[in-house]
């Protein structure tokens, strides 16, 4: 479609995409994620502009490569690509200049070389074999059976109640095969056609043809060197069998254009074939556990697992039983003894004979335990490194930790509210990976990617209480301008929607901008950022109650209580201290130096209170979060606390002895802070209201390590003589990984 008044249009519409990254005055803000969506919308509704559409972002990106204007590379190749995983009629001129530009751009820094490259691999797949990324992205998040691509995906949404129109698989399975034929024969294919004979096929005919197309789309993607030529032939053979003879005839069979019945050729108008929305359940957050049993649904459903009180009877699937590890009571009659022992019983069986060689297969006592390979019970095995399988654009996380158990499942839990939520999910991720050590069920079979799209209170008169609710999401903001510009400015369209009257009509549908954009996230949000979390251990001023522990991921903040320990009490006042505001506290941290190394720091001071934050405050600190490539492991030396201390600061003058108060800040890797007087402490965790412990004395804040690592000791038989012991000493941090466009861009 070469129509300039088209051209023009497209081109306007992109140039409104890019303004909204620089705008600045709120006017522009407030409609900011609408122009991307209406785009998208423009080429959904008239496939034939999709070309066209790809030729101008694809000149955009040239034209910002020349000047250097990285700040729109991301946005404009995350919508390119987006576009091409639907389009068909893609020339290979296009693909050609396109994987060109992404190979050109591996030069430039993280993240822009590792987005890149995933683009190139998907690009290289794609041109080879046209339809393959649209027939793995329907066959996974639609969780269609197919034994050549066997992956499955699912959305958990947490804290929001909505319907959600779905597909039929039959409906799936239609515009699979219509896409990949549409995508392979272009303008031999006649569109209207074929899918009026595939919607008048029955079930058994359509999986028929449903397995085929699939076949030849992944053997000949899994080909080192594919033939485009050898793809065509066998598309063709389908597309004939398909239309029966009569249409066999007017069309391709022979290399032959296909024309019309009235013997014009097709015509540009081509119907559009959707992309049907993701698998996407709903859940309200209201258990602990609720994260860790959808999970475990996902894998096994409800049809094939009885959930019992703490879902410890789920196996895995694909590794044979160990039946050694079960224990067996035996009668022992042997008293230890010499002289009791039966005749003969001293003398060893012949070399060879069969009571020696059951003797070398029979356990000799003790309890056996299953030893998993040394590199499973590694963290980094949770999201599993990239594999062999991106080359053919499989899911990433994909791989297989144990031999016959492959990652065919990936999670995409998204999440939505503001810090106090994004707190109970980092206590949810931790729980999970704490059972992991127990029962090792999940990993090995599961890809987890984590989202967080921020809702927050309408903004009132109390704004400072809606910005500081929404620290992680502004953080976010900064890092990736696209997530920015696409995340960010739901609030007002999902307050719109909750403030609409409930319908009891069940069939009612999500407002389809939100609806696309939650879609559009989770199917091009790839780059993770990783966050800290911190661990806090809690003391208290009776000495009969246990410490507690607990985790946070933003904030703890500290007040003073007005109540003090009694005399008998845990620590007792110190003679010469002032009586005045607040509290007289002993402070011990490790200072964060640019050398890394230790340095101890302890200091006594009288304060109001405190707050130790984890999220840089400013663009130019980044000392919280930190993207790394897939491949690479975080980087988390320069991983700190940041502290602000109210200090109150006593003067003395003619009039009298008056109090001032000053906020000092200091960065630290861990703290450790005491009340010196009578006066106890409040602790409050991730903003959450729920979560504050009250009457302490002393607390302890370190990074929180993962549950499996530290000192442990495992040994791989090498041979039967050898033994190979590999000791992992240094303990690892738990990072809570969430998903973004880009990662972040310094």
């Amino acid at each position: 479609m070469d129509n300039p008044d088209v051209e023009l249009d497209l081109q306007r519409s992109v140039q409104a995409v890019l303004r909204e990254l620089n705008a600045q005055t709120p006017a522009l803000q407030s409609n900011q994620g609408m122009w991307r969506w209406s785009l998208h919308k423009k080429v959904e509704r008239d496939p034939g502009k999709r070309p066209v559409l790809v030729r101008i972002l694809l000149r955009e990106l040239e034209k910002a490569e020349r000047e250097d204007a990285r700040h729109v590379i991301m946005p404009l190749l995350h919508t390119l690509m987006y576009v091409f995983t639907k389009a068909t009629g893609i020339t290979e001129e296009l693909h050609r200049r396109t994987y060109a530009f992404c190979m050109r751009s591996l030069t430039l820094p993280a993240p822009y070389c590792t987005v890149a490259l995933d683009c190139a691999i998907r690009l290289k797949t794609e041109a080879a074999v046209p339809g393959t990324l649209y027939q793995r992205l329907v066959i996974a998040e639609q969780n269609l059976t197919s034994e050549l691509y066997p992956y499955q995906e699912s959305a958990l949404l947490l804290e929001i109640q909505a319907a959600q129109e779905q597909q039929t698989p039959e409906a799936c399975m239609r515009h699979v095969v219509s896409h990949a034929l549409q995508a392979a024969l272009g303008e031999a294919c006649h569109a209207g056609t074929l899918q009026r004979k595939l919607q008048a096929s029955p079930r058994l005919v359509l999986e028929r043809y449903f397995h085929a197309v699939v076949a030849a789309v992944e053997q000949m993607a899994s080909e080192p060197s594919p033939s485009r030529e050898g793809h065509l032939e066998r598309l063709e053979e389908i597309y004939c069998s398909l239309l029966g003879p009569a249409a066999a005839a007017r069309g391709r069979c022979g290399g032959k254009r296909l024309l019309l019945p009235s013997g014009d050729p097709l015509q540009d108008q081509l119907p559009s074939i959707p992309l049907p929305s993701p698998h996407i359940t709903f859940h309200l957050w209201t258990d602990e556990d609720q994260l860790w049993k959808e999970l475990v649904l996902f894998l096994r459903p409800r049809s094939q697992l009885r959930l019992s009180a703490d879902l410890e009877a789920l196996d895995l699937q694909g590794v044979p039983p160990d039946r050694e590890s079960a224990r067996t009571s035996v009668l022992s009659t042997d008293s230890g003894i010499e002289r009791d022992l039966p005749s003969g019983a001293d003398e060893l069986p012949s070399t060879g004979s069969p009571e020696m060689e059951r003797a070398g297969l029979q356990r000799k006592g003790g309890i056996k335990k299953r030893v998993w390979p040394p590199d499973i019970l590694m963290p980094s095995s949770w999201d599993g490194p990239p594999g062999l399988h991106r080359r053919t654009g499989r899911p990433s996380g994909d791989g297989e930790l144990l031999p016959g158990v492959s990652r065919l499942h990936t999670a995409r839990v998204l999440v939505l509210g503001d810090d106090r939520m994004l707190g109970r999910l980092a206590r949810a991720y931790y729980a999970i990976r704490k059972r992991e050590t127990q029962k090792f069920c999940l990993t090995p079979r599961l890809s987890l990617q984590l989202y967080y799209i921020p809702v927050l209170a309408p903004e009132k008169p109390a704004a400072s209480r809606h910005l500081e609710l929404g620290e992680l999401a502004t953080f976010l903001g900064r890092a990736d301008p696209w997530y920015e510009n696409t995340i960010n400015t739901l609030c007002p369209a999902i307050h719109k929607l909750a403030e609409m009257p409930l319908s009891l009509n069940t069939s009612r549908t999500i407002d389809p901008f939100i609806l696309d954009v939650i879609t559009y996230y989770i199917r091009m949000g790839t780059q993770p950022i990783y966050f800290q979390i911190y661990t806090v251990k809690i003391f208290f001023s009776d000495l009969s109650q246990d410490p507690a522990e607990d985790i946070f991921l933003t904030e703890l903040k500290v007040k003073i209580q007005d109540s003090k320990i009694p005399r008998d009490g845990f620590s007792p006042r110190r003679r010469g201290v002032a009586e005045g505001p607040g509290a007289e506290l002993s402070i011990c941290y490790q200072k964060a130096l640019l050398s890394h190394r230790v340095r101890e720091v302890t200091v006594s001071l009288r304060a109001t209170g405190l707050v130790l934050k984890t999220l840089a405050a400013s663009d130019n600190d980044v000392s919280g979060p930190t993207y790394c490539p897939p491949a690479a492991a975080p980087v988390t030396d320069h991983r700190c606390l940041n502290v602000s201390v109210t200090e109150v600061v006593k003067t003395s003058n003619l009039a009298g002895r008056s109090f001032s108060t000053v906020t000092n800040s200091f960065r630290t890797a861990s703290i450790q802070i005491q009340s010196q007087d009578q006066r106890l402490l409040t602790l409050s965790l991730d903003k959450d209201g729920r979560r504050t412990f009250r009457d302490v004395v002393r607390f302890e804040v370190a990074p929180c390590l993962e549950p499996c690592s530290g000192a442990q000791k495992s040994k791989v038989l090498i041979s039967h003589r050898q033994e190979m012991e590999r000791t992992k000493a240094k303990a690892k941090p738990l990072l809570m990984p969430i998903n973004t466009f880009s990662g972040i861009i310094q």
